[in-house]
């Protein structure tokens, strides 16, 4: 178990990639906080977790409230004593055409996708210097590192994610803090509900390995990078996207 008693929180926990992450990590024996804005879905991946045998908390938070971050940050110290891993996976999408975008579609994508993860990393971060030790994952995306049609604010917001990940790297490395970025292509999760079968299939057809990801894939990177096996990767951005930018 590489991540034996290492308390993680991981934010958008409730379902697809960030409930994945949950579970592995419970595998790999983290004590998990479930972070969600559904407390029905933080239910069903608080069972799935504690079914694996880990401990496991769950608090409803919005990314977007400092309020709701800080009640999640002390009820993790009240249980556990301390916050080894944050995984900011929480994210939406609000797709148009920019020429068609509202602002209220930019504001919101920018408001969750990127400062989320800059109140999410704020609100913990005191607690990792106290420690000396600490690992940040930020959930970027290939559309972070290439941009993708119809989606000027969720392009800017993982492309700054990217940016924040380095410039943490470089401010709390020495202080025993590693920060990096992960990159998921097209994953099989409900977030591509509304796109059709066809066009998933073209998805499928550009990608070497004939697939699209799991939110397993995914996982199994975060849960590397959260552990010690990466004690000396920092400041990385690691697409994980079966070859699709190729």
């Amino acid at each position: 178990m590489r991540l034996k008693d290492k308390v993680s929180i991981i934010t958008g926990a409730g379902r697809g990639i960030g409930q994945a992450t949950a579970v592995k990590f419970a595998r790999e024996g983290a004590k998990i906080v479930v972070s969600d804005v559904s407390a029905d879905a933080i239910a069903e991946t608080v069972q799935l977790c504690e079914s694996e045998g880990a401990q496991t908390l769950g608090v409803v938070a919005d990314v977007t409230d400092k309020k709701s971050l800080q009640k999640m940050v002390d009820a993790t110290l009240a249980k556990f004593g301390r916050i080894d891993c944050l995984v900011n996976n929480a994210g939406i999408v609000a797709d148009a055409q920019m020429k068609n975008m509202t602002d209220e579609q930019f504001d919101k994508v920018i408001a969750v996708n990127l400062k989320g993860v800059f109140n999410c990393t704020k609100a913990v971060v005191d607690t990792m210097l106290a420690q000396k030790s600490g690992v940040i994952l930020n959930s970027s995306s290939i559309v972070g590192l290439y941009g993708n049609f119809g989606q000027s604010n969720y392009a800017a917001a993982k492309f700054g994610v990217i940016g924040m990940a380095k410039t943490w790297a470089r401010e709390l490395g020495s202080k025993g803090i590693r920060s990096n970025a992960v990159c998921p292509g097209f994953v099989s999760t409900s977030i591509l509900a509304t796109i059709p079968e066809k066009v998933i299939k073209a998805l499928e057809d550009k990608v070497p390995m004939g697939r699209l990801g799991k939110p397993e894939d995914i996982a199994n990177t975060f849960a590397f990078l959260a552990s010690d096996d990466a004690s000396y990767i920092n400041g990385a951005v690691i697409e994980v996207s079966g070859g699709l930018t190729i």
